[in-house]
């Protein structure tokens, strides 16, 4: 079953003619100009909508790899997507804010200000760098901010910025609709990102994306050899996803969670198939890409930071190779990762994302250039998946939410499957360290008459299209001690 855009054709149009003629700053030049521009953009934010992959960490990296210093260098340096707004735009974000954020930041000073913008959209600085430049943008010479792989791939661990750790805060269609409205404010045109986010939901919940519709949008503007296409506009299913951690990428010979596409340099390029980048960007970037691939392959996990009961880890080891290893590998100097896809009527978690993508959608991506479709190294895309590849633990404590989609806050949780909250918020970024997660509240009901939509969509309500919490039931078998064992034991991966 297709699910509807949130906004369809004729209330986009209602939309962006009131925000363009009701609004009196504007004259009848620029009216004029920005309704032109509307025009262009309209069919380009339907079909070519973006937002990047991902990316990983420098402090975790091995320093005496030149291809991967300049792999992260790449990615924070060069914008390779038009900017979403300028940096003067975020200065001034905070005038729209909801109340009573807005009074507190109109008393504060710029520096503070901007630390309030970064904390509200889940950005966060730059590793040994005082520039103020975001980890999840780039800032070009003009000051435009330019999304990059580190937007989804560049959280905090529990309160420590980090990249590579998956950005369970990042609130891009709150970020988007606030700087939009700023831009109005401002007398400033929207982008591309602005005009989609009309038509394509960008992220229903903290911390999680569209991302997936997002990449489905940009191969269907395309040919094999990447050339721009034209048509109708396509609609998908939307849901959300949560990002992976990069730090066990160096394990996984293939990509995504179902595991269809064949891990490569090519195949990392993809989310920046806006109609800018023609063919020859991509062949003009495929060694910068090469870079990247070095860089993410090179990153590992933070070690757990706590208190870790070496008896109980022991025993939880044994458990974990008798219970686990089968589907999630066996770790230490002489790990062993199976890269098995658990059929979905085994696993039983949501569907969505396995059915989302449909088989032409994958045999898109398989005869094009991204694949090396026609050349001696082709790579083998699986078309028709039956199930989600069960991923390696590294770092797992560090990596909450889990399940694909983000709906399970805690690794007790996840091994209690009839204990898993039906809604939950987190209410902190330090470390629930006995269910070892997020520090959540669990209310009953959606907050539905609050009025600031980052505090809104901070919520996680696991009954909604996409966002089920169902699935993973192995670790009923296990008693209860054995579980504890085992908790202790994903500690120390």
């Amino acid at each position: 079953m297709l699910v509807e855009p949130e906004q369809t054709s004729e209330q986009f149009w209602s939309v962006l003619q009131f925000s363009l003629f009701a609004f009196p700053r504007f004259g009848v030049r620029r009216r004029r100009e920005l309704k032109f521009m509307f025009q262009q953009y309209l069919f380009c934010a339907l079909t070519a909508l973006f937002t990047p992959l991902s990316l990983a960490q420098v402090f975790a990296s091995d320093p005496g790899n030149p291809a991967a210093e300049r792999g992260y260098q790449f990615l924070i340096e060069t914008a390779l997507i038009p900017a979403d707004f300028a940096e003067s735009t975020f200065d001034e974000v905070w005038e729209v804010w909801p109340e009573p954020v807005k009074s507190k930041a109109a008393t504060a000073s710029p520096a503070e200000r901007r630390a309030m913008a970064f904390d509200r959209y889940g950005l966060t600085a730059r590793a040994d760098d005082d520039s103020g430049k975001p980890l999840q943008y780039v800032v070009t010479p003009e000051r435009g901010w330019s999304m990059n792989c580190f937007a989804c791939h560049g959280g905090t661990v529990y309160g420590t910025p980090m990249a590579g750790a998956p950005n369970n805060r990042f609130a891009l269609q709150s970020l988007t609709e606030e700087t939009f409205r700023t831009k109005l404010r401002q007398g400033k045109p929207p982008s591309r990102m602005d005009l989609g986010a009309f038509a394509i939901p960008l992220g229903t919940t903290n911390g999680t994306t569209n991302a997936v519709v997002f990449g489905m949008g940009l191969m269907n503007a395309r040919d094999s050899h990447l050339n721009l296409v034209f048509g109708l506009p396509t609609f998908f299913v939307n849901h959300d996803m949560d990002a992976p951690p990069w730090w066990y990428f160096y394990k996984r010979p293939t990509m995504y969670i179902d595991g269809f596409a064949e891990k490569g340099h090519r195949g990392l390029m993809q989310f920046t198939l806006v109609p800018e980048n023609g063919p020859d960007f991509y062949k003009k970037h495929e060694d910068n890409f090469r870079d990247v691939l070095a860089y993410i392959t090179s990153l590992r996990p933070p070690k757990y930071p706590g208190h870790v009961d070496p008896t109980l880890a022991s025993r939880g080891r044994v458990l974990f190779d008798q219970s686990c290893s089968n589907c999630h590998g066996t770790y230490g100097d002489e790990w062993a990762y199976p890269n098995r896809r658990v059929p979905l009527d085994e696993i039983g978690t949501d569907p969505v994302r396995l059915t989302a993508l449909t088989v032409e959608g994958r045999k898109k991506y398989a005869d094009s250039w991204f694949a090396h479709a026609g050349e001696t190294d082709a790579q083998q895309t699986i078309v028709d998946p039956d199930g989600y590849v069960a991923p390696p633990l590294d770092g797992i404590w560090a990596s909450a939410p889990y399940l694909h989609n983000g709906s399970v806050p805690t690794l007790w949780h996840l091994m209690h499957s009839d204990d898993r909250p039906v809604i939950w918020r987190p209410v902190s970024v330090q470390m629930d360290e006995v269910k070892v997660g997020l520090t959540i509240e669990e209310p009953s009901e959606m907050p539905e008459s609050e009025q600031d939509p980052v505090f809104r969509r901070s919520y996680f309500d696991t009954r909604q299209f996409g966002k089920s919490r169902a699935g993973h039931k192995f670790p009923d078998q296990l008693s209860e001690s054995e579980k504890q064992a085992i908790l202790e034991y994903l500690k120390t991966l």
